[in-house]
């Protein structure tokens, strides 16, 4: 797989709840406790505004417009920033199988999409990577998302057997085609996993050691992938990702180990072997170091220190793929 499929397959997203939203008149709601859920969205008619923790400025949302929350940070939904907001918990219902929540009696606006909770150990890391917001507008991008949008809405409207499934899959691919939409428009100077994945030249190398991680990559052969000379690769690298491609590659190791140790039964000398390391102990050793305590512990779940809080505890560390 590429690396944003890798990644995004750790985070093992399921679409919670699948819903549309009618509203009519003046409304303000509040969304939190939204930690590890990812929102994507649609506006299919009318306009509003939103409003997420952390960013400075309003965002407006008109009819074709997508976008997607993927940093789990709260935020707000309205037709009037102005207005004191109503917490989201005394609108909406439980999680259920589709449907459209009105407020208002609707007739004003309308959006579709689903409400994505991810798990994984490295979910937390992974979602504090992605922008607090991608907002897909312009008219050529939204075309490649028209179909699933009004796909979605004939079947929360008109509920068919296999309706939820259908939902669930339009959702996973609304989700997918904005962020690839998000990386082709560009991120600016972010640093990180996320962003670094819109450089053609870093990508090839972060790919390289996704696609064969085991293998002992050096420096040189990974400059070489990125057509680089070494020394300018290493310096872009660090600066584009926020740590050195050796850290990066043992990183995502560790990732996948502790995927398979939640997940697979493997024993550890086995998980060892097929990511390149020649001895139990070797792999043990650089567990430890970057997910704080041995294989064993981690996955008699004795000890779950979140690689976020790892990477928060050494000062001057940049963002990074699994250390954010």
């Amino acid at each position: 797989m590429d690396p944003l499929s890798d990644v995004l397959s750790l985070l093992k997203p399921r679409s919670h709840i699948s819903s549309g939203f009618d509203a009519g008149g003046d409304w303000l709601i509040q969304f939190s406790d939204l930690h590890e859920r990812i929102k994507c969205y649609a506006v299919v008619s009318g306009g509003c505004w939103l409003s997420v923790e952390g960013v400075a400025d309003p965002v407006r949302l008109e009819a074709g417009d997508c976008f997607v929350l993927p940093s789990g940070r709260p935020f707000r939904l309205g037709s009037d920033m102005g207005l004191s907001p109503v917490d989201a918990g005394t609108i909406f219902p439980p999680a259920r199988a589709g449907g459209v929540v009105r407020v208002n009696g609707g007739g004003d606006f309308f959006l579709v999409g689903s409400r994505f909770t991810v798990s994984g150990h490295c979910a937390h890391a992974v979602l504090r990577t992605l922008p607090p917001i991608v907002h897909i507008k312009k008219e050529s991008e939204q075309a490649a998302l028209r179909w699933a949008v009004e796909r979605m809405m004939l079947e929360l409207r008109e509920p068919q057997p296999g309706g939820f499934l259908v939902a669930q899959h339009l959702a996973h691919m609304m989700l997918l085609q904005s962020l690839r939409l998000h990386l082709a428009d560009g991120v600016g100077n972010q640093v990180g996993w996320f962003s670094a994945l819109a450089d053609r030249q870093i990508c090839a190398a972060i790919t390289a050691m996704h696609a064969e991680p085991a293998y002992r990559w050096t420096l040189q052969e990974l400059a070489e992938r990125a057509a680089m000379s070494r020394s300018a690769f290493a310096m872009k690298f660090k600066a584009t990702v926020g740590e050195t491609p050796m850290d990066y590659l043992t990183r995502w190791r560790m990732t996948l180990a502790a995927d398979r140790l939640e997940n697979s039964g493997d024993p550890v000398s086995a998980i060892a072997f097929s990511l390149g390391y020649e001895s139990e102990s070797s792999f043990s050793a650089a567990f430890k170091r970057v997910m704080g305590c041995s294989p064993r512990q981690y996955s008699r779940n004795q000890i779950r220190l979140p690689l976020a809080l790892r990477a928060e505890a050494k000062p001057g560390r940049q963002t990074a793929m699994v250390s954010n």
